[in-house]
């Protein structure tokens, strides 16, 4: 990671539609996925799928705030998912596929819950969001075939 440069991890489905859709955005410089938020170690998706570890799937989005703002990133996170569905998007269905924003500092955390009440408060979803806000932990990458999925 460059010096300049800053994480941001998101949860909100399946980790391949959403890493494709922050690898598109100009300042993002690299995009990965995993898993992260649950209590077991080194994960592989089988474990994950088994709904065994805690875990959601992940994209971790190493940004350059100087070309890409975070609440650039939160307004593409809101926008790619739905945040009022509990445990699923879509067909998929568990806690992995949760919607959950993991911040990196506490300005992050900041962001994310004013953001959050913005949306709620602004009328656009009849049901409560509930995306989840937690501080970042350990991130576990996903196996190679898991990355750059959608090309």
């Amino acid at each position: 990671m460059t010096a300049t440069a800053e994480l941001a991890t998101f949860g909100a489905g399946c980790f391949w539609g959403v890493e494709a859709a922050f690898r598109k955005l100009d300042g993002v410089i690299d995009t990965s996925v995993g898993y992260m938020g649950g209590h077991f170690e080194n994960p592989c998706y089988l474990d994950v799928l088994s709904r065994i570890t805690g875990h959601a799937e992940v994209c971790q989005v190493q940004f350059n705030p100087a070309e890409i703002s975070y609440d650039a990133l939160l307004d593409t996170f809101w926008r790619i998912h739905d945040p009022t569905s509990l445990n699923r998007q879509g067909g998929d269905r568990g806690e992995q596929y949760r919607s959950v924003i993991f911040y990196h500092t506490p300005e992050q955390g900041k962001a994310a819950r004013q953001a959050k009440i913005k949306l709620q408060d602004s009328g656009h979803y009849p049901k409560p969001i509930v995306t989840q806000i937690e501080p970042a932990g350990a991130y576990w990458l996903a196996s190679e075939e898991h990355q750059r999925y959608f090309g």
